[in-house]
């Protein structure tokens, strides 16, 4: 793979955007969720986008604003931590009001699968540069392998779960080739995203 191609899937499927895409597929591309109706299931995006991205984005910007950051990459496993940190407490923060509001069950527990996924990551991150990459293309793929072994999803759910194991395979190579993560670095990171993802999304009620 080329550095311009890996470049690029890696900024467009950072851990970060991850979950807006996974929320916006489980709620708009498959029939999984019965809440909240279809016309009002902008809010659920406007909090996963805003608590998922815009929160930790901002708040990984201002820590390199006043110095605490060397660089937005984050390339150096000593970098990680507080916006690792600042990560966990957002997406927790979203597990939390969605569990609050009147929706689908499973949208609060895959919230909850993902800030339990970021948490891990950052106590891994302490000794040893986990890839967060893996972690989050790991989550959905672990999420589509429930949803089409539950027949949850309809006919749809097989060709999530292939897009979703390409994607995740692509992404992989992708921080290879940039030299970002080691192999074991990379496929941990996978491993780790679909266990924790399909622990806690198993038995929720429409499963």
């Amino acid at each position: 793979m080329n550095k311009s191609l890996a470049t690029a899937l890696s900024l467009a499927f950072h851990p970060l955007l991850v979950p807006s895409y996974l929320f916006y597929v489980v709620c708009y591309q498959l029939p999984v969720v019965a809440q909240p109706a279809l016309p009002d299931r902008w809010i659920v995006l406007a909090v996963v986008f805003g608590f998922t991205f815009l929160l930790p984005a901002l708040g990984t910007g201002a820590l390199f604003w006043f110095g605490r950051l060397d660089s937005l990459l984050l390339r150096e496993r000593a970098q990680r931590p507080l916006p690792l940190l600042l990560a966990t407490f957002s997406f927790a923060g979203a597990a939390f009001l969605l569990h609050q509001l009147p929706f689908s069950p499973l949208l609060s527990r895959i919230m909850l699968g993902m800030a339990m996924a970021v948490l891990l990551t950052l106590l891994i991150s302490l000794r040893w540069k986990i890839s967060a990459h893996g972690v989050g293309v790991g989550g959905s793929f672990g999420l589509f392998v429930l949803l089409h072994l539950t027949n949850a999803a309809g006919p749809a759910g097989f060709w999530w779960l292939l897009a979703a194991a390409i994607l995740a395979l692509a992404v992989l190579g992708a921080r290879l080739a940039l030299d970002a993560h080691t192999p074991a670095q990379a496929w941990a990171g996978l491993g780790l995203g679909i266990s924790v993802v399909m622990s806690l999304v198993a038995g929720v009620a429409f499963l």
